[in-house]
């Protein structure tokens, strides 16, 4: 299933890939049209660029220093023919859906090895895994942030703290746009969201994984619940699809959301796997930074209870907590 997945994905790059460079090749001719000196500059930029070629292969250096301000002299004639007619000095280059790898699905590292792409890795993340969790990101981002769902009554009776909802509600964005600002300092914290339902932690988990996604990142997003179940499925043989690839890239992943924390039914397995997922990720025991967000109706105290020691103290050592709190949002307006 996972191979057919990848050949079917291949097969899309190599489309979009085709479409971007006959797009490029389309608004090259018909700019050409438009303006007939460009055409004759590219020709005599590629005259003069093979001459420059083969004087390199006879050494002729005074040859080369010569045709090398030819070709100098025609680049800013065609930068000044741009800026005059208002067009964009890419506007004649392909424009790839992942101008990183020019939508091939792959790159090569520091190491001069060839890897998979960050954008392929997350296709074969969001059909395999993220599914349904990962749908509302064009509606749930920080440009729909709405902090006036909030309100500004201060209730320390009612809320248990001492600022507004409007206030606090606020002051998480703030440090949630810091956590994406710093994705690849290690000193950095993960973050636990805490509070009830309906108050906006899924929410501002969507908005946070979609800057990291622009950030060229990898996000896997899926319930604790769900997450768990598969883990113990793969450790017990009990399927082979995509399971080993889930169990490798909820360690991996560069961003993991584990949403809903405290609502799966334990036992031993499960606590041990939570345990080893937190602490692998926290100790960069896959040697690159990765990072994750836990959203829970539990405070710091119930996982202590809830949870082994082992698993407390980790979250409380290495997560910044941020208390969600107010009225449930689901009744209001967006």
């Amino acid at each position: 299933m996972a191979n057919e997945i990848l050949n079917a994905l291949l097969k899309e790059y190599e489309q979009k890939k085709l479409r971007a460079e006959i797009a490029a090749d389309e608004r090259k001719e018909a700019l050409y049209k438009k303006i007939p000196r460009l055409q004759v500059i590219e020709n005599e930029m590629n005259h003069y660029a093979l001459s420059t070629a083969k004087d390199v292969l006879y050494k002729k250096s005074s040859d080369i220093s010569s045709l090398s301000n030819k070709i100098n002299i025609l680049k800013e004639e065609k930068e000044t023919i741009f800026k005059e007619n208002h067009i964009s000095l890419d506007y004649l280059k392909p424009h790839y859906s992942c101008p990183i790898c020019q939508d091939t699905g792959y790159i090569q590292n520091n190491h001069y090895q060839t890897e998979m792409c960050s954008c392929l890795k997350q296709k074969l993340l969001d059909i395999s895994f993220n599914k349904s969790n990962m749908s509302n990101l064009n509606k749930e981002n920080f440009s729909t942030f709405n902090e006036l769902l909030f309100s500004t009554e201060i209730n320390p009776e009612k809320y248990k703290f001492s600022i507004s909802p409007r206030e606090n509600i606020k002051h998480i964005k703030e440090k949630s746009l810091e956590f994406i600002e710093n994705f690849d300092n290690s000193d950095y914290k993960n973050l636990l969201f805490s509070g009830n339902t309906g108050l906006g932690k899924t929410f501002l988990s969507n908005c946070i994984a979609n800057e990291v996604l622009k950030l060229g990142k990898t996000v896997l997003y899926q319930t604790a619940p769900v997450l768990l179940e598969n883990i113990i499925d793969y450790k017990l043989n009990k399927q082979k699809t995509n399971l080993e690839d889930i169990n490798k890239s909820v360690l991996e992943t560069d961003l993991l959301i584990i949403d809903d924390l405290g609502t799966e039914t334990l036992n031993s397995m499960k606590l041990s796997e939570l345990f080893t997922i937190i602490n692998t990720r926290i100790l960069n025991l896959n040697h690159k930074i990765t990072k994750t967000i836990i959203s829970t109706n539990l405070n710091i105290n119930e996982i202590f209870n809830k949870y082994e020691e082992r698993i407390g103290s980790r979250i409380a050592g290495y997560y910044d907590i941020y208390c969600f709190f107010g009225d449930d949002l689901r009744f209001k307006k967006r």
